[in-house]
């Protein structure tokens, strides 16, 4: 069969390489524009690329908008490789249908894609000065694995149709101090970041995340006034991971981490580290939504003076907060609910630097040994003044622990710590009740008072034989059984109020009646408390 003669050659007002870039367009194939020496083809490096490897952007739009049919049996695809784009690559508003691929090319310009419509847009290794791409919206992924943008990317209000990959892009800030501005960004699938390198505000605001976001070993570092991260009422289905990622030794590409971790003495492990995510500013995950955790597994926050890291009412089913301790700022997070809490004592700020006023959690899991005087240290940073909610919070998770022990000692340094807010008299009350019963969480220590006064009253009143107070009306007299009617209030056993004590014996039964009612008071008191926590 012969083939039609083909009308739609290049037009004759490109340049010898644009014309081949234009026939290789037709058939889907890859222009590549590389050198043959590789020292020649990094679009990073201050040298200068020839005229040979240089192409126009409006040939470039003008196949990508409304480029030739393909040929018979080929697919039009625009895949560029080593190119340099001359000029400013305008899609704005347009549509795409190609499919779009360039590796390590460079653009001279800015490149604008606002409200354009792609399937599919990979730019892999390029140099690009700027990404305009608001309410872009690709029916496949969009990736810019490796590439480096020098004025910021903005992708606000974008809808991404399947992955938005941005694995170790290198990104600083535009003028207002934001590397990524991506507030109202849909992704329906997974957005992965890790291992980049921003150097402004990574700007989230309202974004929604179809499956996971990953931030593994990235750097996110403020510019200006600004945050590193700043995504309040941030949606993803799954999990946020902002925890170490793998990485060669000798080409610091990213490495899969082994089921069972890097064995030790393994090949693997000597070429190979863990680079944890590192955020040098404040983070704000205010109102954020997490299907399943948010993972702060060994992370590192740098904080200044004024900066937090805050997770102010965001719910998930898990937070794993075992990142390293920040050394100044605060970790917030009142209001947040979480179903478990995975921690470890080590991850908590001092006095001062924690807040977390109306934080409800469910389950307590310690990722290292977390004992209780730890953690009552961790309630107390978080109440520089006294709030008796975390501590009660506190008590509840380990009394359905089954931790009753604990859950009571808990209620103990609550009281302690109440204590201290009150006036003169019910501080020294509180003293005696502590000293005492143990504001009733230790109902041993009573006992064993009630024993000592007892004994004591009993050898007491063996010394003396009273009268009777009615001569043919009284119970046989037994010091043992008196003291103890002395001693517990209400109970009648028969001897109180059927002798005459005289002189100093009067004092002696006086003060056993006030310790009796001291003690049972004190008991009562702490046993209503512990009725009502129950």
């Amino acid at each position: 069969m012969t083939e039609p003669p083909d009308d739609e050659g290049p037009p004759q007002d490109l340049t010898p390489t644009e014309q081949r870039m234009w026939n290789a367009f037709r058939n889907g194939s890859t222009f590549d524009l590389s050198d043959p020496d590789p020292l020649l083809n990094d679009p990073f490096s201050p040298r200068p690329w020839g005229p040979e490897r240089r192409v126009r952007a409006g040939v470039v739009a003008r196949l990508l908008l409304s480029g030739p049919s393909p040929q018979p049996g080929r697919v039009t695809a625009f895949k560029l490789r080593g190119g340099q784009i001359t000029g400013t690559l305008k899609l704005a508003g347009g549509s795409v249908s190609p499919y779009v691929e360039l590796y390590n090319c460079r653009f001279e310009n800015e490149v604008w894609f606002p409200e354009a419509h792609f399937t599919t847009v990979r730019m892999v290794g390029c140099a690009i000065p700027r990404i305009e791409a608001a309410r872009l919206r690709t029916e496949g992924d969009l990736h810019l694995p490796r590439c480096r943008v020098e004025h910021g990317i903005r992708l606000t209000d974008a809808q991404i149709g399947t992955d938005l990959l941005i694995n170790q892009i290198h990104v600083r800030p535009d003028r207002r101090g934001r590397a990524i501005t991506a507030d109202g960004l849909s992704v329906a699938q997974d957005l992965q970041a890790e291992l980049i390198e921003s150097y402004g505000e990574v700007s989230l605001r309202g974004a929604k995340v179809g499956v996971s976001l990953s931030l593994r070993g990235s750097r996110l570092r403020a510019a200006g006034q600004r945050r590193a991260l700043n995504a309040p009422q941030l949606t993803v289905e799954r999990t946020l991971y902002m925890t170490g990622a793998w990485v060669s030794e000798l080409t610091g590409n990213q490495n899969p981490t082994p089921p069972f971790g890097i064995p030790v003495g393994a090949a693997s492990g000597r070429s190979s580290r863990l680079q944890p995510f590192e955020c040098y500013g404040g983070v704000r995950l205010d109102d954020g939504r997490f299907g399943d955790a948010v993972d702060l597994h060994r992370a590192r926050f740098v904080l200044g003076q004024g900066e937090e890291l805050s997770l102010r009412r965001i719910v998930s089913p898990e937070l794993r907060f075992n990142a390293q301790r920040p050394e100044e700022g605060r970790v917030v997070l009142n209001g947040a609910k979480v179903v478990t809490l995975v921690d470890q004592a080590a991850s908590w700020p001092g006095p001062g630097g924690l807040a977390m006023g109306g934080f409800v959690y469910e389950n307590l899991v310690p990722y290292e040994e977390f004992p209780l005087a730890r953690r009552l240290e961790w309630v107390a940073s978080a109440t520089p003044e006294y709030s008796p909610e975390p501590y009660e919070r506190l008590a509840t998770v380990l009394r359905n622990s089954g931790e009753d022990a604990d859950a009571r000692e808990v209620l103990l340094a609550k009281q302690r710590r109440r204590r201290e807010t009150l006036p003169l008299a019910a501080k020294l009350w509180g003293f005696l009740q502590d000293w005492t019963v143990a504001y009733g969480y230790r109902p041993g220590r009573a006992a064993l008072w009630m024993a000592v006064l007892w004994a004591a009253g009993a050898l007491a009143f063996a010394q003396v034989d009273p009268a009777p107070i009615k001569k043919d009306e009284h119970p046989e007299w037994s010091a043992p059984l008196y003291a103890l009617d002395l001693l517990i209030p209400v109970i009648n056993l028969g001897q109180d109020g059927h002798w005459k004590l005289e002189g100093p014996w009067q004092w002696v039964a006086a003060v056993l009646v006030m310790l009796g009612w001291i003690l049972a008071t004190t008991v009562a008191a702490g046993a209503s408390r512990l009725l009502s926590r129950g």
